[in-house]
């Protein structure tokens, strides 16, 4: 009896979570497409390759295909004050998605990335970014070095 009211126990606990889980969220995706970037404005000069020190402006947000930018939840941004990001391509000192995003851009450069989790921030909680969120940047190329 003892196992069969564990079994029932862990039942229920999961109906509880799946149908917690299953209403409309304004942070998550129903749909996540795969990685992808769209040069915005082409820039001009030299291209940022790995080892590259760039600096860059940018703003994250959370996926949302209802919009119709799929920008929803602004969950980071160097922009509005703040200084610029500088980072050096292909360190691992950004998520990957990032990094791959930023190689070929070109100085006044603006590209748009849409991250998934896999190459973003996976099933890890960061600050406002649930796990398994997909990722909307649009990074400008100030400076190449």
């Amino acid at each position: 009896m003892r196992a069969k009211l564990s079994l029932t126990g862990v039942l229920l606990v999961f109906v509880v979570f799946a149908a917690a889980s299953c209403g409309p969220s304004p942070t998550v995706a129903s749909a996540t497409p795969g990685y992808s970037q769209t040069d915005i404005r082409p820039g001009a000069g030299n291209e940022a390759a790995a080892g590259s020190v760039v600096t860059v402006e940018y703003a994250g947000w959370l996926l949302d295909p209802t919009q119709a930018d799929q920008k929803g939840l602004l969950f980071d941004t160097s922009r509005g004050g703040t200084t610029p990001f500088s980072f050096t391509v292909g360190a691992g000192q950004v998520i990957d998605g990032f990094d791959q995003g930023t190689v070929g851009m070109r100085v006044g450069g603006l590209r748009r990335l849409v991250i998934p989790p896999s190459l973003g921030y996976g099933m890890v909680r960061t600050g406002s970014i649930p796990p398994n969120a997909t990722l909307v940047f649009d990074i400008e190329l100030l400076s190449l070095q």
